[in-house]
This record gives C-alpha cells, structure tokens and sequence, in this order.
C-alpha cells in the first residue's frame, strides 16, 4: 500500500529503456549496415527511426506534463533523444550508455577504444569523433575529466558537440528540452 505507483513508475521506466535501447540499437544497426543498402534505402530507414525518436520525445513529453515524479530519469532520455535528433552525437552506443547514465561503461568503451588504435584496428578520425563524443558524455554526467581529456575535449570537439553541451547546461527544465528537442525533430524531417 506504500508503494502508490512506485511499482507502476518502475515499470514504465523500464518499458522507456527498453524502447529508448530498440530505436538506438535501430540506429546503430542502420550504420553498420550502411555498405548493404543502396543511399535511398539507408535514407528512408533512417529518417523513419528518427520519425520514431520524435514520436517517443512527444510521448515522453505528454509523461513528464503529467507524473512529476518521473522528470529527473526521464530527463537523461531525453537528453540522448535530443542528442540522437541533431546528430550531435554519432554512435549510437554512446547515446545508449549516456541516456543510460553508465559511465563506467562510457570509461571501459574509451580504454577499448585506445587499444584499438594503437593495434591499428580504428582509423583516427573515428577514433577523435567517438573520444569527443564519450568525453562530452562523460561530462554531461558529471564525471571528472582529466586535463589530458579537456584538452583533447576543448581541441576537437565539433561545432554539434559543443552546441549539444552548451544547450543542454542551459536547459533547467524538461519543457525547455523538449521545446529544443521539437526544433530538432522539425529541422531532420525538412
């Protein structure tokens, strides 16, 4: 009896993951894929997972209106949704672990991501892409830096990147997230 809707708040929280995790692993899959499907294909998938990033965003906002006590978890979702819409990030992985709010996982990914440079196995450019974006993440998160990885951050973090971080340090509330994610979905279908 004490629970009143912890239990119901549980498991929508749960259902969210679970469908935040379906259109993110959607994205990273389409990217994988990218060489087996001819550019109209790779184009007409993608802008329906991002149709379908914008109805989640919408549902999430008619969940935040209504149930308070869910704004600071789905908060984070919706930060990885405004994330995944303007492209600030491009790895799918990365938005699942941040809206996830894991940076352990964030931290394992990076120390993965170095080895694999140095045998050779990641080109450099992706590399400094997936660093920043990790990086930024990790940021956004709260997670200490170290000044070799400000550095780098302040050194090649691109214009998405920064206006991502910029935007959502400004945002105090879910309205504005949304407000800014709204935008966002409106500019990728045009």
């Amino acid at each position: 009896m004490a629970s009143r809707g912890a239990i119901e708040t549980s498991k929508l929280k749960q259902n969210l993951e679970e469908q935040l995790d379906r259109l993110m692993q959607q994205l990273q899959d389409l990217e994988e894929c990218r060489e087996e499907l001819d550019t109209d294909e790779y184009e007409e998938t993608k802008k329906e997972t991002l149709e379908q990033l914008s109805e989640f965003n919408d549902s999430l906002k008619k969940i935040m209106s209504g149930n308070m006590t869910l704004i600071d978890e789905l908060s984070g979702m919706q930060l990885a949704i405004q994330a995944a819409i303007s492209q600030a990030f491009k790895t799918p992985e990365v938005i699942r672990m941040f809206a996830k709010k894991q940076p352990g996982q964030l931290r394992t990914r990076l120390a993965e991501m170095d080895r694999d440079l140095m045998v050779g196995k990641l080109g450099r450019d992706l590399y400094t892409q997936q660093k920043g974006e990790i990086l930024t993440a990790l940021r956004k998160l709260g997670e200490k830096l170290t000044p070799d990885d400000e550095t780098f951050l302040s050194a090649n973090a691109g214009a998405a990147l920064s206006q991502f971080e910029r935007v959502s340090s400004d945002l105090g509330s879910g309205d504005k997230v949304f407000a800014l994610a709204s935008v966002e979905v409106e500019k990728s279908k045009q």
